[in-house]
């Protein structure tokens, strides 16, 4: 095959495809030896968050499969597409040391091939309106856009994703429920580095002297979260996000929301699964974290 590549390290073999009807035919002979399929998609520049979803898709399937695009369509601003890091190279180390079985690197043509795009409209109501919705425009659609084109392409019967991302996450599950698949989606935990900054992708485009300050917004997290037994919802809202009001950081959002609807809450009496959300600037990159309360 003129797209297949495979590499080989110790006793590991990982499979590289870049067409989707090369992958596809592999994975159907697969599926039919009664195979079944684990799928991790990302956006590259992979740290361990990254290789736990792998890691875990091949303790619970057969078969291993990753994908490394980065998607235009879901980045509202053109300078954070420009800035992405594309480290392709350590990528594939990296999954070979996961023993990732399968890896699909497309094109952007391969996955947006124009008129032959199947379109499918979706609503996801204020599940995308809210926190990162507010804040970044369109970018729901396109993600959703692309997640969906990778479940037709893959055909996965497991989906892993990080809690990291968790309002994606949401919005992924309940675009399988609208679309009635049966694709089973597995929600990961955050893996954090020794100060507790979550593992994420822009974690490299902060300098140094930004980079030990970054700890903050997690500690900032777990101050809220032993806040919940004394002070009101409001006050640990306001009190949260005046944490975060210092030097080179910018606050956008610290919201105490339903884990199932988003929404706000008003009390926690109300709700069996509650989540701290956060997002906030640092210096010049955008970090997002949360921590479940309940």
């Amino acid at each position: 095959m003129s797209n297949l590549l495979i590499f080989a390290k110790k006793c590991s073999i990982m499979l590289l495809f870049k067409k989707v009807f090369e992958l596809q035919a592999y994975l159907i002979s697969q599926k039919k030896l009664g195979k079944t399929i684990g799928f991790a998609p990302t956006m590259g520049a992979l740290h361990q968050g990254h290789l736990s979803l792998v890691t875990l898709a091949n303790t619970d399937c057969d078969i291993s499969v990753a994908s490394i695009f980065v998607n235009p369509t879901q980045f509202n601003d053109p300078k954070d597409l420009e800035k992405y890091p594309r480290t392709e190279a350590k990528d594939i180390t990296l999954l070979m040391q996961a023993h990732c079985q399968v890896l699909f690197m497309p094109d952007v043509s391969e996955i947006y091939p124009g008129s032959a795009m199947p379109s499918v409209k979706l609503d996801f109501g204020t599940l995308a309106t809210v926190m990162e919705g507010a804040f970044r425009p369109g970018h729901f659609d396109g993600m959703a856009q692309v997640v969906g084109r990778l479940l037709d392409i893959v055909q996965p019967n497991k989906l892993y994703m990080g809690q990291k991302d968790f309002q994606q996450f949401s919005i992924v599950q309940n675009m399988l429920e609208q679309l009635k698949s049966r694709i089973q989606i597995v929600m990961c935990p955050i893996i954090r580095e020794s100060d507790g900054l979550a593992m994420s992708s822009r974690n490299v485009r902060l300098p140094e002297v930004l980079r030990q300050k970054a700890s903050t917004i997690y500690e900032t997290l777990q101050w809220v979260l032993s806040q919940k037994h004394t002070l009101s919802l409001a006050d640990m809202k306001t009190q949260g996000i005046g944490r975060l009001q210092m030097p080179d950081f910018k606050p956008e959002y610290l919201e105490i929301v339903d884990g199932y609807t988003l929404q706000p809450i008003q009390n926690f009496e109300s709700h069996t699964f509650v989540v701290a959300c956060v997002a906030t600037w640092l210096g010049d990159v955008r970090l997002i974290d949360n921590i479940v309360m309940d």
